[in-house]
């Protein structure tokens, strides 16, 4: 909800987890030999998008919120971060989803 809000300036309130998934890979550095070994964990959430919270900054490197159709996503994947950006809106769309109470939350996020 945090993470929605922070890069699109909109509320989000889950309704389920539609997946976990893991990617690794190596990016070049520039002026350094050795490449960085990235490792993304997503987990990717379905729900209801809420009000947009005008004059909220978004985090800093968003230049701002796009929201595309299945179809430009699938036709955007060379300027995907990582390939876990499609893998998860086909499960989406295929109709994955699984409970919330899967993830165990501590009180300390909610602060």
């Amino acid at each position: 909800m945090r993470e929605t809000l922070e890069e699109t300036a909109f509320h989000f309130t889950p309704t389920a987890l539609v997946g976990l998934y893991l990617s690794r890979f190596e990016r070049v550095q520039a002026g350094q030999d050795e490449p960085l070994d990235v490792t993304y964990l997503r987990l990717a959430f379905c729900g209801e998008l809420g009000e947009h919270v005008s004059g909220q900054a978004l985090d800093e490197g968003i230049v701002r919120s796009l929201w595309l159709t299945a179809d430009e996503i699938r036709a955007s994947v060379p300027m995907h971060r990582s390939p876990l950006l499609l893998t998860s809106l086909e499960d989406y769309l295929a109709g994955r989803r699984f409970p919330l109470d899967l993830i165990s939350t501590d009180p300390s996020v909610l602060l």
